[in-house]
C-alpha cells in the first residue's frame, strides 16, 4: 500500500515538480498514471513534458499505444488499477479523486494541490480525511524552507 504524499504547491506550478516525481517513479521501475480533471489541461501538460529538460516517455490516454506508455496522462475517473499501462504510481492533480482501493494497489501515490487556491486546499484536506479515514498512511509535504520537506505524517490504521 502506498503512502499518500500530499504536495502543497505554493512556489511553482505542477510542471516544475512533475518531472521529479515521474523520474523517481520511473527509476524505481514503476509505470505512472498522471490524472487530472480537464482534457485541455492534460494536453498542455503533455506538451510541457515533451518540452522539458529531460526525456520523459509518455502519452495522452486515448491513443493506440496506451498499454505501452511508461507514463499515461488521463483525465477520466478510470481506476488506476484498470488503466492499460498498469501503473504502480498514481499522481493526482486538481483534486482528482483517489480511492482507498487505488492507494492500496499503488506503490507510490502523489497528490499535488495549488496552495494559493482556497478551494484546492479544502479539496486536499477532504482527500486527506477520506484516505486516512480509510486507513491509508499519509504525508504532507511543502517547500516553505526552499526544499521539499515532510511536515506531517499520519500512520496507516
Amino acid at each position: 500500500m502506498a503512502v499518500a504524499r500530499f504536495y502543497h504547491l505554493t512556489r511553482d506550478p505542477p510542471e516544475a515538480l512533475l518531472p521529479v516525481l515521474i523520474g523517481k517513479a520511473l527509476e524505481q521501475g514503476l509505470r505512472v498514471a498522471l490524472r487530472g480533471r480537464d482534457r485541455a489541461r492534460m494536453e498542455a501538460l503533455d506538451l510541457a513534458l515533451w518540452r522539458g529538460d529531460g526525456f520523459l516517455p509518455h502519452g495522452l490516454a486515448g491513443g493506440a499505444h496506451d498499454a505501452d506508455q511508461p507514463v499515461l496522462l488521463c483525465c477520466d475517473e478510470t481506476p488506476a488499477t484498470e488503466l492499460p499501462n498498469r501503473p504502480g504510481c498514481l499522481i493526482a492533480l486538481e483534486a482528482s479523486p483517489v480511492s482507498a482501493e487505488e492507494a492500496a494497489a499503488a506503490e507510490r501515490l502523489c497528490i499535488l494541490f495549488d496552495g494559493t487556491d482556497p478551494d484546492a486546499v479544502e479539496a486536499a484536506r477532504a482527500q486527506w480525511r477520506e484516505l486516512t479515514g480509510a486507513g491509508v498512511a499519509a504525508e504532507y509535504w511543502n517547500r516553505d524552507s526552499g526544499r521539499w520537506t515532510c511536515q506531517a505524517r499520519h500512520p496507516a490504521a
